[in-house]
């Protein structure tokens, strides 16, 4: 279907004003610039309980975190969500996930704990995937002193942070701990992917090949840890005893097609898939929360698939 309306018009205000893609940016411009646009687009500050700063030892440093506790949450321990937010795996924050944070833990009814991992290039990979895994494991061994259930432990992740979502998953496989889903929205999961979406997608006023090679450039020190299944979890050699998956895509997305082969790999090895693209999106949209309907949608599809996982009733 065509671009959604609203896009458009975000993408003529954009070409108007003269708007610069991140990758033409310095690092830390782009990093403000990011900071601002998902601010401006999440809308009001969705209401949960409380939010608690957190302390994680990581594989070579301590990790800040994020606890949300939703309001007016039953007796007995919750469901616990270990969110990494998207960025390239050069951008983003605890606050550029807070949007998302805060409606996942209303809607799922779950604590989510939003992890800071190390950034790239001050610290390429696997920086970002070893923080990644240290978190999970942690919150693992000490949920019940956040009020968590270990047995309803889950990640989740959008773009980069979907990619080290799925990387959790594979470390856990072989190292645990047990978890019972996996939410990865738009994830980058194959290093030089040549798909149709990826050469379709060239506008330079959204997310774009460009955009994609850019972060990959600054993530990988060295060209040959592309390959790594943990870089790359598209190309692991199998992805069976894998936790059950949603796996969200968007029309107007350069990573739509890799999304949906790893959906398509997970299924085939018998892992349980739930795959949702949404016709007329770009990349990004997910956080968009306060502009456009279907983020709201999407977010409360991944409540829902949580909910479900959890086993928390509706």
């Amino acid at each position: 279907m065509p671009l959604h309306p609203q896009l458009a018009l975000m993408r003529a205000h954009r070409a108007a004003s003269g708007a610069r893609p991140l990758y033409e940016m310095s690092i830390a411009e782009a990093r403000a610039a990011d900071l601002a646009s998902i601010k401006a687009d999440r809308g009001a500050a969705h209401p949960v309980g409380d939010v608690v700063p957190l302390r994680i030892p990581g594989p070579d440093s301590d990790l800040d975190a994020r606890l949300y506790r939703p309001a007016g949450a039953p007796d007995g321990p919750l469901p616990l969500l270990a969110y990494f937010f998207g960025g390239g795996w050069v951008l983003g924050s605890l606050e550029t996930s807070d949007g998302i944070c805060r409606r996942l833990c209303a809607d799922a009814g779950c604590l989510v704990v939003s992890v800071a991992y190390r950034l790239a290039p001050e610290h390429p990979f696997p920086a970002a995937p070893r923080d990644c895994h240290a978190a999970v494991t942690w919150l693992a061994a000490h949920a019940a002193e956040l009020g968590g259930d270990p047995a309803r432990l889950a990640v989740a992740g959008d773009s980069a942070g979907g990619n080290l979502a799925a990387a959790v998953t594979l470390q856990a496989r072989d190292a645990g701990p047990a978890l019972a889903a996996q939410v990865l929205v738009y994830p980058n999961v194959a290093y030089g992917a040549d798909t149709p979406s990826m050469r379709d997608n060239t506008d330079p006023f959204f997310f774009n090949r460009t955009s994609v090679d850019w972060y990959w450039g600054h993530y990988l020190a060295d060209p040959a840890d592309a390959g790594d299944p943990l870089a790359s979890p598209l190309r692991a050699d199998s992805l069976s005893g894998l936790p059950p998956a949603l796996v969200v895509t968007a029309e107007y997305d350069p990573l739509r097609d890799e999304g949906e082969q790893y959906a398509e790999r997970l299924r085939a090895a018998g892992v349980p898939v739930e795959l949702a693209r949404y016709d007329g999106m770009t990349h990004g949209f997910f956080t968009m929360t306060g502009t456009l309907a279907a983020a709201r949608e999407a977010t409360a599809r991944v409540a829902e698939y949580l909910r479900k996982a959890f086993g928390v009733p509706a």
